[in-house]
C-alpha cells in the first residue's frame, strides 16, 4: 500500500501540472486569436508570431539546464502575483483593451512558472521570461504620442538634405511638397513600427550568438534607436525621389514597400556590423592586453 501510495503522488503531480497548462491554454488561445486579428496582421505587429515561437524555442532550449535549481517556489507570493494577473487579463479580456489582456497572460504565465519552479530557476531563465514580454502591443495612444516627434524629426531631416542637394522641396509639419506633389509622411515612415521588430530580431540574434547579458543587450537595444531613424530617413528621401522622377503612381506601387523592407534589412546589417565591430574591437584589447 506504502509503494503503491508513493508511486501515485508523482503521477496525482503530473495530472496537476497538466491541467495547469490545458486552463493556460483555455486563457492563451482566445487572445492570441485576437492578436492576430488586431495586432500581427498590421506592420507593427508582425514580429507577434517570431516572439511566441522563438520564446517557446527557448524555453524548451533551457527547460534541462535549470532542472538542478527548481525549487517551488512561496506559495502565497506566487498565489498572490497569480491572483493579480488575472485579475489583470480578465479586466482586458473584458474591456476590450489588448494590451491590458496580454500583459495579464504573460504575468500569469510567469505567476505559474515561479509556482512551480521557483525564483532560482526564473532568474536563470531571465532572457527567455522577459522576451515574452515583447508580446505586449503597445497601447495606441503611446504609439501616436512617440510617433509624432519622430515624424516632425524624419521629416525634418529629408527635408534638409534634399534642400542641400537642391531639390525643390517644402516642409509644413509632415506634409512634404516636392514639384507638383506632395507627400505625407505617416507612422510606417517615422521609425517607430520597424523599431520594434528591430529589437525582436537583434535580441534574438544576441540570444543565438550566447551573449544573453542584459547589459549587452541593452546597449544594442540603445544603439537600435538611432539606426532605425537614420534608416526611415533614407526610406523617406528614396520615396520621395521616386515621386519626384517618376511619378506618385511609382511611388505608391510595390517601390513603397520594397523600399521599407530594403530599409529594414539595411538597418538590421548595421546592428549586426556594429555587434562584429565591437567584437573585434574587444579581441583586439585582449590580444594587446
Amino acid at each position: 500500500m506504502a509503494e503503491r501510495s508513493a508511486d501515485s503522488s508523482p503521477q496525482r503531480r503530473s495530472y496537476g501540472i497538466w491541467l495547469v497548462v490545458l486552463a493556460f491554454a483555455t486563457l492563451a488561445i482566445p487572445t492570441f486569436i485576437t492578436l492576430a486579428r488586431q495586432v500581427w496582421s498590421a506592420e507593427g505587429g508582425v514580429h507577434g508570431p517570431i516572439v511566441l515561437a522563438t520564446g517557446a524555442w527557448m524555453l524548451w532550449r533551457q527547460s534541462q539546464s535549470i532542472a538542478p535549481v527548481v525549487r517551488p517556489g512561496n506559495p502565497l507570493i506566487g498565489s498572490l502575483l497569480l491572483l493579480l494577473c488575472l485579475l489583470v487579463y480578465t479586466g482586458g479580456r473584458v474591456f476590450d483593451f489588448i494590451s491590458i489582456e496580454v500583459a495579464g497572460l504573460v504575468g500569469t504565465g510567469t505567476a505559474i512558472a515561479y509556482l512551480y519552479l521557483g525564483s532560482r530557476a526564473l532568474r536563470q531563465m531571465w532572457f527567455p521570461v522577459l522576451w515574452m514580454f515583447f508580446l505586449i502591443p503597445p497601447p495606441n495612444w503611446l504609439v501616436d504620442r512617440l510617433t509624432a516627434p519622430l515624424k516632425e524629426f524624419v521629416s525634418h531631416a529629408s527635408t534638409t538634405i534634399l534642400t542641400w542637394a537642391d531639390y525643390p522641396i517644402l516642409r509644413q509639419g509632415v506634409t512634404l511638397f516636392i514639384g507638383p506633389y506632395q507627400l505625407l509622411v505617416e507612422d510606417a515612415c517615422s521609425g517607430l513600427r520597424s523599431l520594434s521588430s528591430l529589437i525582436v530580431v537583434t535580441l534574438l540574434y544576441i540570444y543565438i550568438k550566447n551573449k544573453p547579458s542584459w547589459r549587452y543587450a541593452l546597449f544594442i537595444v540603445l544603439l537600435i534607436i538611432p539606426v532605425a531613424v537614420i534608416a526611415n530617413i533614407i526610406r523617406i528621401i528614396i520615396l520621395v525621389l521616386i515621386t519626384y522622377h517618376m511619378g506618385d503612381a511609382a511611388a505608391q506601387s510595390f517601390l513603397h514597400n520594397t523600399a521599407g523592407v530594403v530599409m529594414f534589412i539595411v538597418a538590421l546589417l548595421g546592428i549586426f556590423g556594429i555587434d562584429w565591430l565591437i567584437e573585434f574591437l574587444t579581441g583586439l584589447r585582449s590580444k594587446r592586453a
